[in-house]
């Protein structure tokens, strides 16, 4: 097991100190977890563990019937009490229908009955999610924000006793919260954290000064957890997480956020000067923190590809409609190949990132502390880009009525179908709660955990010599083992699917290993280096995803057990294989420095030339 005191796998020693300072505070962030691996780890040591999601997990007619009790007066509230476009236009939820979502029980959804919640399993909170998904992308985010990444869910993982008991029946009955972290010269780099949080004398309370920007619901919210530094111990500095009521002396909401999309957030810059926030407020330990942060938002982030899912739904039902009624050149424009192979991409997608994000779903359910910080972020990383497309391709697909606004349409008589709100509303998904890049990162870090834990103290030039030796014998035995398994034929793969499905999950488990073998033969060409090769990690990372994703969509088809479940998958599955290889392919030939060099080159100003013409 790793430990905060073992963690000194990674060489920091020719970094700068910015860069070791974020380095060493993030590592020293990640929980600690067992050995053992899940299913995505697995993927990047060769490791096809199938029972992990065979027989694909089906959630229990109770907890149908729970979710359902919610989710049915929500759907009919919703069709009947909300207007999208208004909210989009006006820039406003209105105040009643933000207090009968309250009434509802819509901000304590995950919050235990004892505490006056709903106490809904995560998958029905995944399912509340696709259907606001499909709806309305601001009251998703109000929701979202709230319930996955503000107050509710840090208490939940981390509260005390007494902090759950003041807070959570407040949410419950409709209190609204909000997370704060990003500041104006922050993004993903906490070690740059400019809040800070002094204690005072006698040490009951903490001083809290400093400025957050973006800051979801920060407009609405009664109570927010903000995360600050607060003073360094042994040398090392500590990030600690605080709940800071809204109403306290000398918090400021400085300014509301505009967007291009999401009209209607209430995302807002924070000023905190000299704020008294007592130490009992502080979630977790003193130093803690980011471990906070991180865990909330592994959880958090699954609400995205839920939403995402049921917009891509509603697309593919727009789609559908439009391809069957549209007729150009003598025959439905679903007729033409051109308009078919998109909606063919749509169906399959879908069917995999439901796949994906159902199947995380039931491991929270299963074990609330489940380490599930790889299969959340390859679920959100997946499923936002792949939702960004299918948007981008229908507007395509209706074509100017996709670029016309729902208001504009209905003038003129035809049916408002809000497209080109929902292309605006759909573009932050791939940006905030861990952007795309980030999380690749991200995930690269995870792949390479295993064997920097084996083998990483051999090429970090601060640990001593005689330990390095040491751990080299044991990598090197460990290595003559595993990399010659890397080669062997498999057992059988698939016994008992059908032949079609069969033959995908076949092909899965040999490309894990070969992603396994690849990924060794990167780490032995470039060692330390490796981990400043971020296009080729990112590669690794994406064959990881499309292998999740074939396999999640084989067990789902299989569990379903029809035709169309299964052409889906399987249709599905060729597209992946086909990307996969395409990946292989640019990991041995790319152009990935000679890229880095031109960017280097303009960046300098040596292409400045091609900027003449224009109005800048």
């Amino acid at each position: 097991m790793k430990t905060e005191e073992n963690t000194s796998v990674i060489d920091t020693s020719k970094m700068s100190g910015a860069q070791r300072a974020a380095m060493e505070m993030t590592e020293a962030a990640r929980d600690a977890v067992e050995a053992k691996h899940g299913f995505c780890s697995g993927l990047f040591l060769g490791q096809f563990n199938l029972d992990a999601l065979h027989p694909y997990p089906r959630q229990s007619a109770e907890d149908l019937v729970h979710g359902d009790a919610f989710i049915r007066p929500l759907e009919k509230f919703l069709r009947g009490r909300v207007d999208p476009d208004e909210i989009d236009r006006t820039g406003e939820i209105p105040d009643a229908v933000l207090a009968e979502l309250g009434a509802m029980g819509a901000f304590g959804i995950k919050i235990a009955p004892e505490y006056g919640g709903l106490g809904l399993s995560q998958t029905n909170y995944c399912r509340t999610g696709m259907l606001l998904g499909s709806f309305c992308g601001n009251l998703t985010a109000l929701i979202s924000a709230h319930q996955s990444i503000g107050v509710p869910q840090p208490l939940i993982l981390f509260g005390t006793e007494e902090q759950k008991q003041k807070y959570l029946p407040r949410f419950a009955k409709g209190g609204i919260s909000a997370f704060a972290l990003t500041e104006p010269n922050v993004g993903s780099d906490p070690a740059r954290i400019e809040t800070h949080a002094e204690p005072t004398p006698d040490g009951a309370d903490f001083i809290l000064n400093g400025e957050k920007l973006w800051c979801t619901n920060g407009v609405k919210a009664g109570v927010i957890v903000v995360m600050a530094r607060t003073p360094p111990k042994n040398g090392k500095g500590q990030i600690t997480a605080f709940i800071v009521e809204m109403d306290s002396p000398g918090v400021e909401m400085v300014r509301r956020c505009r967007f291009m999309g999401l009209k209607a957030l209430y995302n807002a810059v924070l000023r905190f000067t000299d704020v008294r926030v007592p130490r009992e407020n502080i979630i977790l330990a003193e130093g803690k923190g980011l471990r906070v942060a991180l865990t909330t938002l592994n959880t958090g982030r699954l609400t995205l590809p839920a939403a995402c899912a049921g917009l891509a739904k509603r697309c593919l039902a727009t789609s559908q409609a439009w391809a069957n009624e549209r007729v150009q050149w003598g025959a439905p424009i679903g007729k033409h190949a051109a308009i078919a192979d998109k909606i063919a991409r749509m169906a399959a997608q879908i069917f995999a990132m439901e796949a994906m994000t159902f199947y995380t779903a039931s491991l929270v359910d299963r074990d609330k502390k489940v380490d599930i910080r790889i299969e959340a972020a390859m679920c959100k990383m997946w499923a936002t880009e792949r939702t960004w497309e299918i948007v981008n391709d229908t507007m395509q697909i209706r074509g100017g009525r996709g670029y016309e606004t729902a208001a504009s349409l209905a003038a003129r008589g035809e049916r408002p179908v809000p497209v080109e709100r929902w292309l605006r509303d759909c573009r932050i998904n791939t940006i905030f709660e861990g952007s795309s890049e980030i999380l690749r990162l991200f995930l690269a870090r995870e792949a390479l955990d295993p064997h920097l834990q084996i083998a990483g103290p051999v090429l970090n030039t601060q640990v001593p010599l005689g330990e390095r030796v040491q751990v080299g014998l044991k990598a090197a035995l460990f290595y003559a083992g595993w990399y010659p398994r890397q080669w062997w034929p498999l057992s059988a793969i698939g016994d008992g699917f059908h032949s079609t499905l069969a033959r995908h999950l076949r092909y899965a488990a040999r490309t894990s290993r070969r992603l396994a073998r690849t990924l060794f033969h990167a780490m032995a060409r470039f060692g330390p280096k490796l981990e400043r090769r971020q296009l080729l990690l990112g590669r690794f990372v994406e064959i990881g995803t499309e292998l999740f994703a074939i396999t999640a969509s084989c067990t789902r088809a299989q569990s379903l057990d029809t035709g169309e479940a299964r052409a889906l998958a399987d249709y599905f599955c060729r597209m992946a294989r086909l990307k996969i290889e395409g990946l292989f392919r640019d990991v041995h030939d790319n152009r990935d420095d000679e890229g880095y060099r031109i960017a280097q080159q303009v960046l300098a100003g040596e292409f400045d030339w091609l900027q003449d013409g224009i109005i800048g």
